[in-house]
């Protein structure tokens, strides 16, 4: 069930991005889209649920386990939301430097002068 969404919800992605349907079936997939998205969730909070981690053995042999903690690890507060741009051929702008975040270094890319 979970799979099955997850494919028609990139299928509808995939038609949406390419702009070539009219504005009512753009709205209806759209809304097709949100109801395969929430179902998607749904499958998710409950696979969630139903795990359980091993945590060690006891002095008997047998499995200590623990419910799982989904809590986020991730402060949202530190990294900026990712921003969707229209394919429209030109060259991304550069990822800005985030306060607490360190940007790869970037290789000389100069050519040599003779």
């Amino acid at each position: 069930m979970f799979e099955a969404g997850l494919v028609e919800l990139q299928d509808l992605v995939r038609v949406l991005e390419e702009g070539s349907l009219g504005l009512d079936e753009s709205i209806a997939r759209f809304e097709r889209g949100i109801s395969l998205l929430r179902r998607c969730y749904q499958a998710l909070e409950r696979a969630e649920q139903k795990i359980e981690l091993l945590t060690g053995f006891d002095r008997s042999g047998n499995p200590v386990i623990a419910a799982f903690d989904a809590t986020a690890t991730l402060d949202a507060t530190s990294v900026a939301p990712v921003k969707r741009q229209a394919k429209t051929g030109r060259k991304r702008p550069e990822p800005e430097a985030q306060p607490g975040l360190s940007l790869p270094e970037e290789k000389d890319r100069s050519l040599p002068l003779f």
